[in-house]
């Protein structure tokens, strides 16, 4: 999964139009793109949207903070169209715990396999989450990714979240980096946050590029015109491929060896590991 592009509920257009972005998941957006007056729309759309079902791309909601009154309103609506994954935004691991005990009695009532339902979780959006990233680790199983909201953060401080010269502020980038810690510390995916300026492909591009070579595997996206600049700066090519290839068949050939030279280069565990999750393998 590369690309995770929202689609605002309430929209019939934009849903119509989404399956056609060649993004590798939709996330139905029920939170901050959707006014309170269209909540119930949003949440009968969506349920639809999932009801029809796909193969061609992952499916998730992002619900309304546990604190905000409404998320369990939007659970009960969309639980029964069978999402693949629910967002739970300005969380910290004590709400993944209880969302993991509200779907599970919501995947009983609707007949679904218990713990089908995955959990991406938002996890740097206020100050007091910013202090908690290390400890997602064996919380629930339903966590697959961590992903990180500089927007929301912004507004909880009061500040602008970049610097004049287009680059994040530094506790922009201590929540980015906070986000790619938390992910690896708890064995999940890391996904990058938007980019909001959708008509800046050059600005773009070069975020896409920084966050894969820091270790994001994803990133989420806010327009369908993003999605191929996302998809090209995530997939993986064939030479990288080959390197993991050469790299585990070298490990495997030499299984009580710690340090291997392949192609001219010293490569060691963490590099098998790398390997290893390039190739969709267990990294074990």
């Amino acid at each position: 999964m590369r690309s995770l592009l929202f689609v605002p509920a309430d929209s019939e257009r934009k849903l119509s139009r989404a399956p056609q972005s060649g993004a590798d998941a939709l996330i139905l957006d029920l939170e901050d793109s959707v006014v309170p007056a269209n909540r119930t729309l949003a949440r009968d759309q969506a349920r639809d949207f999932l009801a029809a079902g796909s193969a061609e791309f992952r499916r998730y909601v992002r619900i309304n903070p546990l604190s905000s009154g409404v998320a369990l309103d939007d659970l009960a609506a969309v639980v029964p169209g069978k999402p693949d994954g629910i967002l739970l935004p300005k969380c910290v691991p004590e709400d993944l715990r209880t969302l993991d005990h509200y779907l599970s009695a919501m995947e009983a009532a609707s007949a679904l396999p218990r713990g089908s339902i995955r959990v991406i979780a938002i996890a740097t959006e206020t100050p007091a989450a910013m202090f908690a990233l290390g400890g997602y680790g064996g919380v629930s199983p339903r966590l697959e990714a961590i992903t990180w909201g500089a927007e929301d953060l912004a507004a909880c401080i009061g500040g602008n979240n970049r610097r004049a010269e287009g680059i994040y502020d530094d506790v922009y980038r201590l929540a980015r980096s906070l986000c790619l810690l938390g992910a690896a510390a708890a064995g999940v995916v890391p996904i990058d946050t938007i980019y909001t300026d959708f008509k800046d492909e050059a600005g773009l591009a070069a975020e896409c590029a920084a966050a894969r070579r820091s270790g994001f595997t994803a990133k989420m996206a806010i327009h369908p015109a993003q999605i191929p600049v996302i998809n090209q700066a995530f997939a993986i090519d064939e030479e990288e491929l080959a390197w993991a290839r050469t790299v585990v068949q070298a490990f495997a050939e030499n299984p009580d060896a710690g340090t291997i030279a392949v192609d001219g280069k010293m490569v060691d565990k963490p590099h098998l590991t790398m390997a290893r999750r390039l190739l969709g393998l267990d990294a074990g």
